[in-house]
């Protein structure tokens, strides 16, 4: 998606500091999303420094003021509207494989998120064994305000959170801090940036691939930090409540109905923010969440790529297509999703876009076999 060869290769660094191989984003005009070069580039590392006895970890981290915003969707929407969905869709298979290859990697894989971390930034991180935030960090799902979906592999992590947590961040979008990534267990520690180059000094001199020593290092700089007065976290109860609900439109039933006995903002923010949401990205999702609880990470990827698809080939729905024009490209952020209500979206409608596509060609995403455990999502706060 970037031109010049030489451009391309200054979109990450890669350094090699004694056993450890440090990655730097490196886009930060573009909050360093990811181009198809930064996602293939990164898949050759990653798989390089699994056969390299000589790499102990990988640290990753970002340049500027994010780790890494997402996916370069603008451009993937571009390809697709002339008809070339099918390189939009290489792209996200690509990606889908890295994701896969970091939730079984071998060795510890630490992301340092020191900024926005968002969309595709969350799949390059979040699969990884250590996630560090910070008081920089901003975590967020957005794609249901692009008329996609949380992918990348969100459909595990998400639904591995405590309760319906990942219900509530997945549909509205909702912006955690770094307090309360580690509060619900998307983040494994909590470093001040302040101390965030001696931590890497220190992860740097590690002569193993033991987690456990890697992860003794990082407890050495960590704190517990203190969840603001009005964090989200105090509201578990009221989440639990409404996104337990079968439907979408029970959800929203729900909150208006708490809405009526409690004066607290926040419900009617994220009533208006479910409101102004993809009706067919929201109920895709949901029912996406709710069906992958069981399965292992690949199986989730493999389901994501088939909704991906429909969705890039537009035959069910543009949304995806106007979302990127109203908040990516017009920037009216007005959106004229199609259908334009929940009660519009059928259960057929939905079920659409987990079945297989018929284009001629077309086949589902196929991931090597690995034989890593996967990392296990510590949900211990909430």
């Amino acid at each position: 998606m970037a031109s010049s060869t030489k451009s391309n290769d200054d979109q990450i660094l890669v350094e090699r500091k004694s056993s450890a191989r440090v990655l730097t984003l490196n886009r930060p005009k573009q909050l360093n999303a990811l181009s198809s070069y930064m996602v293939s580039r990164l898949l050759e590392i990653f798989h390089d420094d699994e056969r390299n006895s000589d790499v102990k970890l990988i640290i990753m981290k970002g340049n500027g003021r994010a780790f890494c915003a997402g996916g370069d969707v603008a451009a993937v929407a571009r390809d697709a509207r002339g008809r070339d969905w099918w390189k939009g869709a290489k792209f996200f298979e690509a990606e889908y494989r890295l994701n896969y290859l970091m939730a079984t990697y071998s060795k510890p894989q630490v992301s340092i998120l020191n900024g926005i971390v968002m969309g595709g930034g969350a799949g390059a991180s979040i699969h990884g064994r250590f996630r560090i935030a910070t008081e920089n960090t901003v975590f967020a799902m957005p794609e249901t305000a692009l008329g996609l979906f949380p992918d990348v592999g969100a459909s595990y992590f998400l639904s591995r959170l405590a309760g319906f947590f990942g219900e509530y961040a997945g549909l509205t979008a909702a912006r955690l801090d770094g307090a309360e990534m580690l509060a619900c267990g998307l983040a494994t520690h909590f470093v001040p940036s302040s101390k965030l180059s001696l931590l890497e000094e220190s992860l740097c001199k590690v002569e193993t691939s033991d987690p456990t020593a890697v992860s003794a290092i990082i407890d050495k700089y960590s704190q517990q930090p203190f969840l603001k007065e009005d964090s989200i976290c105090h509201r578990i109860d009221v989440i639990n409540k409404c996104f337990s609900r079968k439907t979408v439109e029970e959800i929203l039933f729900s909150l208006e109905m708490e809405a009526v006995s409690n004066a607290d903002n926040w419900i009617s923010t994220t009533i208006q923010t479910l409101k102004k949401a993809s009706p067919t990205s929201l109920k895709v999702f949901l029912r996406l969440i709710r069906e992958e609880r069981l399965l292992g990470v690949g199986q989730c990827l493999v389901c994501e790529y088939r909704i991906l698809c429909h969705m890039l080939r537009g035959h069910c729905s543009k949304d995806f297509f106007e979302g990127c024009r109203a908040i990516l490209i017009d920037k009216d952020r007005n959106p004229k999703w199609e259908p334009s209500k929940l009660e519009l979206v059928s259960d057929r409608d939905v079920d659409r876009y987990f079945s297989k596509l018929d284009d001629e060609g077309w086949e589902d995403l196929e991931l090597p076999k690995r034989l890593n455990n996967l990392p296990t999502y510590a949900i211990s706060k909430l």
